[in-house]
């Protein structure tokens, strides 16, 4: 989370590491709850208006929080962790960016990992940031890697991975979604593209869905820690 009086200067050292004078985005990564978000919006409008960057999103922010950032300045798109088994924000998040017209960038779509299935076969590295997550902890782990080989049944009707077959169900959420699959490998990165030909019906969805029931999931998305810098948590004080 950068201080709001350091926007300026990080934007500035981009443009010397870059080698250019103007950011496409910049996504304000976590919500600064100690000054109202007004006042972060408006330095950042600060860079728009001086042709330093294009475009301002948000991460992790409340649906109050988007709402009060939007109506200081366009709002272009909301990073948010969403996947096939962390679905909470399709309840609040996702029906504010639609109705002001804000684009969704899931983060961790393949659940962290989990759907890609090395974790599951082999094993989490004890030194990894995976090891730190509920989900893939113990018994938690044990106990939802029925998902995994649920999602594998599946992706093999679908002449799929199951990687590829959790993100195709992420870009099956509509034309405003953007998932940001990380990988170090190209591989990966050529076989997460190869989702977008994987094609899936409305009952091809709710298959997944049904067979992925997010209350049968054991464990929080995340830890302690970063739940308490999430959008659960992200309101800011009233402008005065």
């Amino acid at each position: 989370m950068v201080p709001v009086n350091m926007f300026d200067p990080v934007v500035r050292l981009a443009f010397s590491v870059l080698g250019c004078n103007t950011l496409i985005s910049i996504i304000s990564t976590g919500i600064d709850t100690s000054v109202p978000i007004e006042d972060t919006m408006g330095e950042l409008k600060k860079l728009v208006q001086e042709g330093k960057i294009k475009y301002i999103g948000l991460s992790e922010a409340s649906s109050g929080t988007i709402r009060r950032a939007h109506a200081v300045h366009p709002i272009a798109a909301v990073q948010m962790e969403w996947s096939i088994w962390t679905r909470e924000i399709e309840e609040d998040i996702v029906p504010v960016c639609r109705e002001l017209g804000i684009g969704i960038v899931p983060y961790s779509p393949l659940g962290r990992g989990f759907f890609g299935g090395k974790a599951v076969i082999e094993s989490v590295p004890a030194n990894s940031f995976l090891a730190l997550q509920p989900r893939l902890q113990g018994e938690n782990f044990d106990k939802n890697k029925i998902f995994y080989h649920r999602l594998v049944k599946l992706a093999e009707k679908h002449g799929c991975t199951s990687s590829q077959l959790a993100l195709a169900w992420m870009f099956h959420q509509g034309d405003d979604v953007v998932p940001i699959p990380g990988t170090t490998k190209i591989k990966n990165l050529d076989s997460n593209i190869s989702s977008l030909e994987v094609k899936l019906s409305e009952d091809d969805l709710k298959e997944i869905e049904d067979a992925m029931a997010v209350s049968e999931v054991v464990g929080e998305r995340t830890t302690d820690a970063f739940v308490k810098c999430s959008w659960k948590f992200a309101d800011t004080p009233a402008k005065a």
